[in-house]
């Protein structure tokens, strides 16, 4: 059976707290990606947070805060994480649960990557399907 460390993304960008949301939207736009994990300043291993392009838009510009806002100020600090040795079929079941698009990977208390939905899909995991629909339907809900 496959495990989350087979497909996860090992080489993740990372911000710290005390990046500002602007430098976070322009590092996001330059690599075309929607999340960054957020890690201590000292150690740049110990995961504190996350934060997604949405995040910056809800709690950061739409609620008129300054570019120069620090990420700690818009980040979710609440965590659904996963570990390297965990199947993927759990890691599916995660998402689909906590209704979550990507899950960072920590080992020890260290980031050592993120697994996205993206991933379970290029791999053909059973459970992606039922994933991507309980995460749909929680946000079609949300447009109501």
């Amino acid at each position: 059976m496959k495990q989350v460390q087979d497909i996860m993304t090992k080489d993740c960008l990372t911000v710290t707290p005390q990046d500002n949301i602007f430098q976070v939207a322009e590092l996001m736009a330059k690599n075309e990606i929607g999340f960054v994990p957020v890690v201590d300043e000292q150690d740049h291993t110990k995961l504190v947070g996350v934060v997604t392009d949405r995040d910056l838009v809800r709690r950061g510009y739409a609620a008129k805060r300054p570019g120069s806002t620090e990420i700690r100020e818009v980040m979710s600090d609440q965590l659904v994480i996963t570990t390297p040795q965990e199947s993927i079929a759990e890691a599916a079941d995660l998402m689909a649960h906590y209704q979550v698009r990507r899950l960072p990977v920590v080992d020890q208390g260290k980031l050592v990557g993120v697994i996205a939905l993206g991933d379970l899909s290029l791999n053909e995991i059973p459970n992606t399907s039922h994933a991507l629909h309980d995460i749909s339907e929680q946000e079609n809900h949300l447009l109501q």
